[in-house]
Formats: C-alpha cells, structure tokens, sequence
C-alpha cells in the first residue's frame, strides 16, 4: 500500500509549485492588461481626439485586451483552486501528524447529551472520531457517517462496507477531486429541505403554454424583425407584445413559485452533479459501491442548464428580449416539468452520495493509517478480544497498545489504577474501537474479534444547572439508560468510569455491586474503573469479574506512567505526591 505521508508530501510540493507558477502567470497577465489598457487610452486619444491615428488601431488594441482578460480571470481561478489542493494536503499532513483537532468538521450538529455513549466516546466535537474520520462535504454525507457511528450496523451491512471501504482504500486520486471540488462549491446541502422541493406538489402551468409560448415567442421576434425591416407596421409588433404582457401576467405567480423555490435547491444541486459525475466515470465492483442512480448527473446538469438560462432573464441587455421572447414563462414551465419527472428522483441520489461520501471517508482514514486492521465480526456467541489495542484518537507514536478479552467467562474486568493512569483512556479505545468495527471501518489494533453488542458508556456524567441535575443524577439516569439496554435483542457491552463517585463511600459500595450484579445477570459484558480500592473487592463477589490495574511510579519528583495493563489490583495511589507536586501543603 501506497505511504500516505509520502503522498501528501508529493502532491503538496506539486501543488507549490503550482501556485507559485499561476502566481507568476497572474502577475504577469495583470501588468499585461495594465498595459495594453493603457495602450488603449493612447490609441483611442489619437484615433478619435487628434485623429492621428485611424481607429482601426484603436480596435485592434481593443480586441488584445479580450484575451488578456481570460487569461486573467482563468489565472486568478486556478491559483485559487490550488490554493485550496495546497490547504488540503497540508490538512492531511497535519492529521498524520496528529494536529488535526480543530481543522476539521467537528460534526456538532450531531450531539445529543441523552445519546447512550457518544459524548462519553468523544464521537463529536472538538477532537472528536467525527472530525478525524469526516471527508464528506455535503451535509446528507455527514449525516450518514454520524448515523454509522451512533447506531451500529447488522454484521451484514458491516462486511458490506468493509469490502466497500477496502475497494476506495488505494482511490486516493478520486478523493483529492472530490475533496476540492467540495471546496469549490461554498453551500451544504440540507437533504430535507431537497427532498422536500422534489416532492412538493406541482406548480400547475396551462397545458397549452408547451406550444402556445414558443409559437409566440417567435411571432415577437418575427413580427419585430420584420418592422425594423419596414415590412410590417409597428402595431403587429405591438399587439403581439400585447398578448404576451398578458400571458407573462397571468402566469406571473406560477412562474414567482418556481422561482423563488428554485434558489437554494438548484446551488446546493450543483455539488451532487459534479460529485455523482466523477463517480459514474469509476468502475467499482462491491454491492454498496454500485448501487448509484444511472445518469443521476446528466439530469441534475439538465437543470442546471435550464436554471443558467432563466437567470438570463436578469440581464439588463438582455431583459427586453427576454420579454418578447417569455424566457422567463418558458425556463420555469420547463424547470417545472424537469421537477414532476424528477424530483422524487432526489431523495435516491441523495442516499447514494451519502452513502459513498461515509464510506469514503472510512477509506480515507483506512488509508492514513495502513496499520490499523478490519476486525473479525463474528456471529459467535458473546466475546470482545482485542490484540495491540490503541486509542484511536492519539497518535500512533504516542499511543500505548494493550491486550484484553472478554468471554462468556470472563464478562467484568474492574480497572484499578491512580489519577492519570489511563484508566479512561482503556475505557475509550475500548468504545471508540467497537464504534469502528460496527461502522464498517478499520480498528487500532493488531487484531480484534468481536460479536455484536449493544454499547453504553457512563464516562464523562456533568452536572446540569439549567436542568437542576446533579452529577450524581445525570449518572444514575445514564445507568439506567444501560440497564435499560439489557431488555434489547443483544448483549450490552458497558463501559463505566468511576463508578458513583459522586456518592459517600459505604453507599457507594453497595450501589456498585448491585448495579454490577444486575448487568450481569442481565447478560451484560463490561469494564469498571475506579481509584477507590474497596470497589475492587466487588470481583470477588460476582463470578466472571476479575481485577486488572494500570501502575505508575514516582521517581525524582516525578510520575511516571507506562499505561499497561496488568492482573490484580493496583497496590499504590499517586494521589498525595500529586498534591505535594503543585506545592500543596501535604503531609
């Protein structure tokens, strides 16, 4: 597979140098114009003031600046569209790099503080999976991977998308064009709002305008052209005028209907044509890769087409041929009959762009980050067994790998460990790892089996003022959000992070067992952490827990961390040197 920071590095000195090149080009082009505008005004001054010249000079002076212009103009859009392919390898880069908190979409739109694990997992917001994960630039297509990373798919539609995201993975060309083509169009689409105008009901124009208006639309032009020839009077020109006065004012509301409907969904229709065109110009050959609409784009473009010659109609120049000519009566009567043939058409292709900007996405990141591997979704009885797990939100450099398994006969780890052991961290990699593998996506681990389960997570509980909820009662509501899990179809996988530390010690010890015993004997398989060492006796006490810790040392003022797992309870805490480390006063 290709090194993803070497391509970036490539196509980011390709494009350098372009921009430096089109830099040049601009430069050069506008100090060309300035001077041929100047040679303009000395030609026209001579030609036409002291007569000096014959004004065929003038004209041809003129003709030179046309080119000039275009030369310009396609300058200036190239070095920005460069501009932009610069901005977005440097963007990959820095997400290689592990600086891209903050550079990508962060998908808040998304959150819901009720969900069962996605604020606790860091599925959205600043940092989150969302933004390291999301390359689609249309809003269906965003909200298409947030569904994937909320509700987790049947095994089948997983493997479906496994084959799909493995078939883009080396496409890395076709999600450059995509990408920047994203870039060039400044709108989002709002799959509601399209769907809606594609299903609303038709803006009824007489049936008789298909071939009334063309038929006097040439008699104007006729009529007009055969009185500036003196071949008829003005007033057969002026009673055809009449008559479509009268049509366009009759018409007038339905054709304001089309219009004013019109704006957004033609703009935000442009970026679905461009995108399902270079799709339909690929070859793919898995399910969910194949399944477009067929020649989806050439009808978009149809509208396009009609959309750009009604707003002729705005021209000043041209307005008072428009008139004559009912352009505007005719392109919405036409753009119309376009919406009733294909406006419930929308709804498909916006499913389909959606679908392949998700997994697109997933191959991007697979392809950022060749080490991770696709999980085995087994449909086995209950397990999660995980080799090398890593976080997938840090750094590769940065991230330590660990070992766990979960079976029918192991289903509680409780996880001991000081403040700053990573404790937290285990429970994310954990969460956001299961996340991936039901997505469709590649995990951060050397290998990972896994069974469906239905996850919630009671990691990151915060008091509520506007509501009046405590953190202890913004937890025991998310746990019983947990246990309601347990009544579904599938085994709950649990993750919990300090559990009820928002309590006084004794009645936390009784709260934890009893919540734990419950889960599992509801069938519940999970991790607990706590830095409370009475909570660890709880294994003890329930068949299929066990203890593991993470340790730290503390070595010349300072802690040490080495985040491994390790069987057994953690024998010391950090807490005190903590304190004494920030000059409190301690004994």
């Amino acid at each position: 597979m290709e090194n993803p920071h070497a391509h970036y590095s490539a196509r980011l000195n390709y494009w350098n140098s372009t921009v430096s090149s089109l830099a040049r080009l601009e430069s050069l082009s506008t100090r060309a114009r300035l001077f041929t505008g100047g040679l303009i005004l000395v030609t026209g001054w001579l030609a036409f003031g002291s007569r000096v010249l014959h004004p065929a000079f003038f004209l041809v002076a003129f003709a030179a600046l046309v080119p000039l212009v275009i030369l310009h103009e396609s300058a200036v859009r190239r070095r920005q569209s460069a501009l932009r392919a610069r901005a977005l390898f440097e963007a990959a880069l820095a997400r290689l790099g592990g600086e891209w908190a903050g550079r990508g979409t962060a998908g808040t739109q998304f959150r819901s503080p009720r969900h069962v694990y996605s604020e606790d997992l860091d599925v959205f917001g600043h940092g989150s999976l969302f933004e390291l994960l999301c390359t689609a630039r249309t809003a269906a297509g965003q909200a298409a991977l947030a569904s994937w990373l909320c509700e987790p798919a049947s095994r089948e539609q997983a493997l479906a998308r496994q084959l799909a995201v493995r078939e883009l993975i080396p496409r890395a060309a076709l999600r450059e064009n995509l990408a920047l083509l994203g870039q060039q169009i400044e709108t989002r689409i709002h799959p509601h709002f399209l769907r809606q105008w594609g299903e609303a009901p038709a803006v009824a124009f007489p049936a008789y305008l298909r071939w009334f208006a063309p038929l006097l639309a040439t008699a104007g032009a006729v009529t007009f052209m055969l009185w500036l020839f003196s071949q008829l009077p003005l007033s057969a020109f002026l009673l055809v005028i009449l008559i479509t006065g009268t049509l366009t004012l009759v018409n007038s509301g339905r054709i304001e209907r089309v219009v004013d409907a019109l704006d957004t969904p033609a703009r935000e229709l442009e970026l679905i044509s461009k995108s399902l065109a270079a799709l339909e110009r690929e070859t793919f050959h898995s399910s969910l890769l194949t399944e477009r609409a067929p020649h989806a784009s050439q009808a978009i473009a149809q509208l396009e087409t009609l959309v750009d010659r009604l707003n002729w109609a705005h021209n000043l120049g041209f307005a008072p041929a428009a008139f004559v000519l009912l352009w505007k009566l005719q392109h919405a009567a036409a753009i119309e009959r376009w919406r009733v043939r294909h406006g419930r058409q929308i709804a498909g292709w916006l499913d389909s762009l959606a679908t392949f900007e998700a997994l697109n996405s997933l191959a991007n990141y697979a392809f950022e980050h060749p080490t991770a591997t696709f999980p085995d979704l087994s449909p086995d009885t209950p397990h999660w067994a995980a080799n090398g797990l890593a976080h997938p939100l840090l750094p590769e450099s940065r991230a330590v790998a660990n070992d766990i398994e979960l079976d029918p006969q192991r289903r509680l780890f409780i996880v001991s460990g000081s403040n700053m052991s990573g404790k937290s961290t285990l429970l994310r990699a954990v969460g956001l790892n299961t996340i991936l593998a039901w997505s469709g996506a590649p995990v951060r681990a050397s290998h990972l089996r896994l069974s469906a389960f239905s996850l919630g997570a009671a990691i990151r509980t915060v008091d509520s003022l506007i509501e009046g909820h405590s953190r202890f009662f913004a937890e025991i509501t998310r746990l019983r959000q947990i246990v309601d899990l347990t009544q579904q179809s599938l085994p709950v996988l649990f993750l919990l992070d300090e559990l009820l530390s928002g309590t006084n010690s004794h009645d936390r010890r009784l709260g934890a067992e009893g919540i734990l015993r419950s889960l599992m004997d509801r069938g519940a398989y999970g991790l607990v952490t706590t830095h409370d060492l009475a909570l660890t006796e709880i294994a003890a006490q329930l068949p299929g827990a066990a203890n593991i810790h993470l340790e730290d040392t503390f070595e010349h003022g300072q802690i040490r961390f080495d985040y491994k797992l390790r069987p057994g309870v953690v024998h010391r805490s950090n807490a005190l040197e903590l304190m004494r480390s920030v000059g409190l006063p301690v004994h």
